[in-house]
């Protein structure tokens, strides 16, 4: 009630989209998520708004907390998975515990174990998915939007019908968040600077600034560098990790794009931070800031 509202969440009730079947292509967003209502539900509707038609979220912590679920599955189009116990006995018996490409994650912490359960997720998807007669599908986080840049109108259901048939599979670069105070509350309003994607710098401007732009890190981002991807809904398809897709008869066509990107909001607040710190058990050491972070 007196929550819901001062969080803004009434502006969402009554959405009301274009869901003509006959719109094409139909593109799922899949996520593993233990975010707030807060959080996910703007995340929702900008997606919806560029043409996204269908959700699929594993959800944990307070993502699956009954308020916020009852919320979620109210939206068309958004189907909500919580992590049970059988779940969890299904995924035991996937094939990716066979996977070598995998293999190197397994039995590990924090991290490590949310690698391995979001490709597990992943793997459910695709299936799911396809049941549900989707053309593409994207992995994507409650903190990272899709910036359909490039494309004839803003729109990311534009961007992916002009993508050539034989393609299957498109890569978009992502840009990572400039923090640039300490008071953030609301990230996708509030955070206005990115520092591009390498993909998308002239090369001397790169690597003539890479000192400049790293200020000490050895890294040019503070996590991830390699974007995400959207793949074409096909047969034989599998995850490969969190940022891209297989297919296990033959090696997928992909592109990359020139202009449209993944717009990453990391640790945008201070506990983004503490909430991994809580969640793994971290100690302030460096070797528990390895265990803890990839």
């Amino acid at each position: 009630g007196r929550s819901a509202s001062s969080h803004g969440i009434s502006l969402y009730r009554g959405w009301s989209f274009d869901t003509d079947t006959a719109i094409t292509p139909k593109i799922c967003i899949t996520g593993s998520t233990s975010a707030s209502l807060h959080q996910i539900l703007p995340w929702l509707y900008y997606h919806k708004v560029i043409g996204v038609s269908h959700f699929i979220l594993f959800v944990e912590g307070d993502a699956a907390k009954p308020a916020v679920t009852s919320v979620l599955e109210s939206i068309r189009g958004v189907k909500i998975i919580h992590r049970t116990k059988e779940l969890k006995e299904q995924q035991d018996r996937s094939r990716i515990w066979n996977e070598t490409w995998l293999s190197g994650f397994f039995y590990k912490p924090c991290n490590y174990e949310l690698f391995v359960k979001q490709s597990l997720n992943m793997e459910m998807a695709i299936v799911m998915a396809r049941e549900a007669g989707m053309d593409w599908i994207i992995h994507l986080d409650t903190d990272e939007l899709i910036h359909p840049a490039g494309a004839r109108e803003y729109s990311l259901r534009r961007l992916l019908l002009d993508v050539p048939d034989n393609v299957d599979m498109v890569i978009f670069p992502n840009y990572e968040s400039s923090v640039e105070r300490d008071d953030i509350k609301d990230p996708f309003t509030e955070v206005s600077m990115f520092k591009k994607n390498y993909d998308h710098l002239p090369k001397d401007t790169y690597f003539g600034l890479y000192k400049e732009a790293t200020r000490g890190n050895p890294n040019y981002f503070l996590t991830y560098g390699n974007g995400k991807s959207a793949a074409r809904v096909q047969e034989h398809m599998r995850p490969n990790g969190a940022h891209r897709w297989h297919n296990y008869m033959k090696t997928p066509n992909e592109i990359k794009l020139e202009e449209a990107a993944i717009l990453h909001y990391t640790y945008t607040k201070f506990s983004d931070l503490t909430s991994r710190r809580d969640r793994c058990g971290c100690k302030p050491t460096k070797e528990d800031v390895k265990r803890c972070f990839i």
